[in-house]
């Protein structure tokens, strides 16, 4: 290996055409040169949280106003991501990989961050699978149905979604200090596949989460040029959409697209990660305590207006809106409730047409037709980047309106039970979870944990009168604990349980916030040897 660069985790034969002298060197020289880059922007989202205590509210920035103001546009976009009608999202695992790219979606974003728990073998065979997937020599036989699994003639585009600029690599060291995660993952697959991709016709494109500041932004875009300069490609191949997922982004989203002009492939609303950071950094304010997670939809009005601004904003500057996720999946076995799911999911996608969104998402393979139908009927032309709802005049109040509405008891045992199964599956190394006949990923448990959290700082009243504190949370979790471990018969599931209730229990009642879940979560997973 690189001077340097030391693994925490065995390197084995699988993983050693991934692992190479020189894609490490690649990954170690981008985290020498930018490393310290993100580390003072993360420091700078505290600064900005230590404001937000004290009163301060976002609003558009002054600073960037000439940028909002001007008329420009990005790059133009590739041949192959003209129509993005449809995207389907997953994990890394190898059969989700070939199913998603043959499943008829436009693209399928392979997901590295939030559906996708870092356990070392998840990352890494993640990046053999889709070493492969680029070559299209990608195939599995399932050992229990003995079925074969091949890509079609014709498939999805790929996009990969890196981890957020908070999440490290804890198994991969740089000068004594573990790699960012998100040069690990982008780094690994742009220098084994971004040759690869250009040659058939497609190139290296990517899902970019969880930024907060227009900073933040051009690091990424650095880091693309560095990368794209050291391979000799093209400034400009890199084609990136960026989530609008956190709160602060919302204000800034010219300013995202004017930072990655030459790379942008476009804004994507990322609602529940949007609900989370709406909490998350107005979680000092008792005025800004949101009800049952079930009742704040995208009619709310922070919500309609953060995705009419992104439509309005990305259609200004030509580039694609994508929508959010619909996070239902089929129900097998019961009709009538199929039948409710897909027309949510219908209603959902029909909304988001309407409003001038050019695609959206869904998270099962069964949801695809559905989608495409609506936007097939509402979008024939392969987008409406040419609908620039000029009639869209979003304020900072319109993104600040708190969403109304009662805490029930139904509610609040959902955000403790949801919350701990998804926790305990991805602490066994599972990011993408059906609980209840939906796709949850991270972000439900941050939006379960972070209300939590809120209602008993504030001593929340349900809408049966009780007072949601520390005694209630814990009588609860204790009862939900105890629901999810009757009749578990597998002793490592029952030790996930108990180190997501524990877990959920310090974040829950600390008075210091945690600013992310999977941050502790992860070091749990790393001290367990995954």
């Amino acid at each position: 290996m690189p001077a340097g660069v030391a693994f925490k985790a065995p390197v084995i034969d699988d993983y050693k055409h991934i692992l190479t002298p020189e894609a490490v060197a690649f990954v170690a020289e981008i985290e020498r040169r930018f490393g310290s880059r993100r580390r003072e922007l993360l420091d700078a989202r505290q600064e900005v949280q230590k404001k937000l205590d004290s009163g301060w509210r976002p609003d558009f920035l002054e600073e960037t106003r000439d940028t909002r103001e001007r008329d420009w546009t990005v790059a133009p976009l590739p041949q192959d991501l003209l129509d993005r009608r449809v995207e389907i999202t997953g994990p890394t695992d190898r059969k989700m990989v070939i199913n998603a790219l043959n499943c008829g979606a436009s693209v399928f974003m392979t997901d590295f961050e939030d559906a996708n728990a870092p356990t070392w073998d998840n990352m890494v065979r993640g990046q053999v699978n889709l070493y492969d997937a680029a070559r299209r020599t990608i195939s599995f036989d399932d050992p229990v149905t003995k079925r074969h699994y091949a890509l079609n003639d014709t498939t999805a585009v790929l996009l990969v979604r890196p981890r957020g600029w908070h999440l490290p690599e804890a198994h991969m060291l740089v000068d004594g200090e573990p790699v960012t995660g998100a040069f690990f993952d982008f780094g690994l697959f742009f220098f084994h596949n971004a040759k690869e991709q250009i040659a058939r016709g497609t190139g290296p494109y990517f899902y970019l989460p969880k930024m907060e500041h227009y900073l933040e932004v051009r690091l990424w875009n650095d880091v693309f040029n560095f990368a794209q300069d050291t391979l000799g490609i093209p400034r400009g191949t890199i084609k990136a959409t960026i989530l609008i997922e956190t709160i602060l982004a919302a204000f800034q989203m010219d300013e995202f697209l004017w930072e990655i002009r030459d790379h942008s492939a476009g804004l994507n609303c990322g609602r529940w990660d949007y609900i989370f950071s709406f909490i998350k950094r107005f979680r000092n304010d008792p005025a800004f305590v949101l009800p049952d997670r079930g009742l704040v939809t995208m009619a709310s009005h922070f919500l309609s207006s953060y995705s009419q601004l992104l439509i309005k904003t990305c259609h200004r500057r030509n580039v694609h809106a994508m929508g959010g996720m619909a996070a239902q999946i089929p129900i097998r076995g019961d009709d009538k409730a199929n039948a409710e799911a897909l027309e949510k999911v219908r209603q959902d996608k029909l909304r988001e047409v309407r409003n001038g969104h050019d695609g959206t998402w869904v998270a099962h393979p069964g949801l695809v037709a559905v989608a495409k139908a609506v936007f097939d009927e509402y979008m024939p032309q392969p987008n409406q980047i040419d609908n620039k709802r000029e009639d869209v005049n979003v304020t900072a109040a319109d993104l600040l309106k708190v969403a109304e509405g009662p805490i029930t008891e139904a509610g609040f045992r959902q955000n403790i039970n949801v919350g701990l199964l998804y926790t305990e599956s991805w602490l066994r190394g599972n990011g993408c979870v059906p609980l209840y006949n939906l796709m949850e990923d991270a972000a439900t448990a941050e939006i379960s944990r972070t209300q939590l959290w809120q209602w008993v700082r504030y001593k929340a009243k349900r809408a049966d009168g009780k007072t949601i504190d520390d005694g209630l949370f814990k009588k609860t979790l204790d009862e939900e604990v105890a629901k999810i471990k009757h009749g578990i018969n597998d002793a490592a599931r029952a030790k996930a349980v108990d180190a997501a209730a524990d877990l959920f229990r310090k974040m829950v009642l600390t008075r210091e916030f945690s600013e992310f879940l999977t941050l502790p979560a992860y070091d749990w997973v790393v001290e367990h040897g995954a």
